[in-house]
């Protein structure tokens, strides 16, 4: 099980930290990543981490969006730069057991934390 932290609402130009911790029960997935989905369109895979470190980015939020993690803790956090309207969303925790590498879709993932709403106003 993931479970997430942060979020909100705030204005454009903003930042938000997300948290998301996995439980010892399940270990932490070898890829983790944060997923959104805005009202109405398909869910879009944001940032990506592999347990190694490595880390992706979907074009719209490269240099603002920044993914880590903190393998003692077993948790990754997003946090969000420079937000604009268009990030407004609800934010998902996603996690599986292969490499991130060409992982993009929703299918891809088979651990998902509960959601958190982000919401930017102009």
């Amino acid at each position: 099980q993931l479970v997430q932290a942060g979020g909100g609402s705030v204005q454009v130009g903003s930042a938000l930290l997300l948290t998301c911790a996995a439980t010892r029960s399940i270990g932490r997935p070898k890829c983790m990543a944060y997923a959104r989905r805005a009202p109405g369109e398909e869910l879009e895979v944001v940032a990506k981490v592999d347990d190694d470190g490595t880390t992706e980015y979907t074009d719209s939020v490269k240099g603002r969006f920044t993914i880590s993690q903190d393998n003692a803790k077993l948790a990754v956090n997003l946090q969000m730069n420079g937000l604009r309207t268009e990030d407004s969303g609800m934010y998902y925790c996603v996690g599986t057991i292969g490499h991130c590498y060409r992982r993009d879709k929703e299918s891809d993932y088979d651990v998902w934390g509960q959601g958190t709403q982000v919401t930017v106003f102009s």
